[in-house]
């Protein structure tokens, strides 16, 4: 699955399928015939080295895959049928680390010559890191409910979760303390979806935003998504000030002492030892 290196590919070009995907009514009544290009990027080693068929993807089976997903789901875009295909062939192979799809409709309804039109995606597993924290109301249960919520997500699988730790307010508001974790999640969703997606379960927890650094019910915030490094208005990977939250620092270096911080690159432990000796000389003064 979740992978920086497995670069080695399996290519099936040509894959012939009729299926029923169009915006007009006769498209998916009468059917059309698609051609299917598709690399699956997964490590080929083990199966090189035995010679046996176990240890890799057997791309017989795979095209029996595409083209029973293909004659069993109708979408009225090209765009759709890549984008949910290229998202059930990631979950059904779970060897896989990634997969470059093209869907070509060389007779699409265009009343002009043309040669073919296509749509293309590539599509990849992420490996993300999600700070969670409650100090309102069952703490223990909003946070298990959250751990429920990633288990349920058809695009996430929950990796590693680790202790939980009562830690004092961050930001100067008073109030009660919080407990906090991080969970290791695997991802087929970009990272605008997945904070989309976590704001949804904060949602169901009743989560309100009226005080910055406020109590809540639910907190789930985004410290690291693979080695990206992201800024927009709603989103900054990694966490803006993470190396001077020990309730974060703490449970990363817990479950992944040497992931190193994209920017820095500081270990997790490194970066809990240095706040650790920073508060410690202040605590002498």
């Amino acid at each position: 699955m979740y992978s920086e290196w497995a670069k080695d590919e399996i290519r099936i070009e040509g894959l012939e399928v009729f299926a029923h995907h169009g915006v007009y009514a006769e498209e998916t009544q009468n059917g059309q015939v698609f051609y299917v290009n598709v690399t699956l990027y997964t490590d080929v080693s083990q199966a090189g080295r035995t010679d046996d068929l176990e240890r890799t993807v057997n791309y017989g089976t795979a095209c029996r895959f595409i083209t029973d997903w293909m004659q069993e789901n109708t979408c009225l875009l090209l765009e759709a049928v890549a984008e949910k295909m290229a998202a059930a062939i990631l979950l059904e192979y779970k060897s896989l680390s990634a997969i470059e799809l093209e869907i070509q409709k060389p007779h699409a309804p265009i009343k002009l010559p043309f040669g073919n039109v296509s749509v293309k995606v590539h599509r990849s597993w992420h490996r993300a890191y999600i700070a969670v924290g409650s100090n309102l109301g069952n703490r223990e249960e909003h946070i298990a409910g959250a751990v429920r919520a990633l288990k349920e997500h058809s695009l996430m699988i929950l990796k590693k979760t680790s202790e939980l730790l009562v830690t004092k307010p961050y930001g100067g508001v008073e109030q009660e303390d919080f407990l906090n974790g991080v969970l290791e999640i695997e991802t087929l969703l970009g990272p605008e979806q997945l904070l989309d997606a976590l704001h949804e379960i904060e949602n169901a927890a009743r989560r309100e935003r009226i005080v910055r650094w406020g109590p809540r019910t639910l907190d789930l915030d985004i410290l690291f998504y693979d080695r990206l490094c992201y800024d927009s208005d709603d989103l900054k990977i990694p966490h803006v000030d993470l190396e001077n939250r020990t309730f974060v620092l703490k449970p990363m270096a817990e479950m992944e002492p040497y992931f190193r911080h994209p920017i820095s690159g500081k270990t997790m432990i490194g970066l809990l030892r240095e706040l650790e000796e920073r508060e410690d000389s202040l605590s002498e003064f």
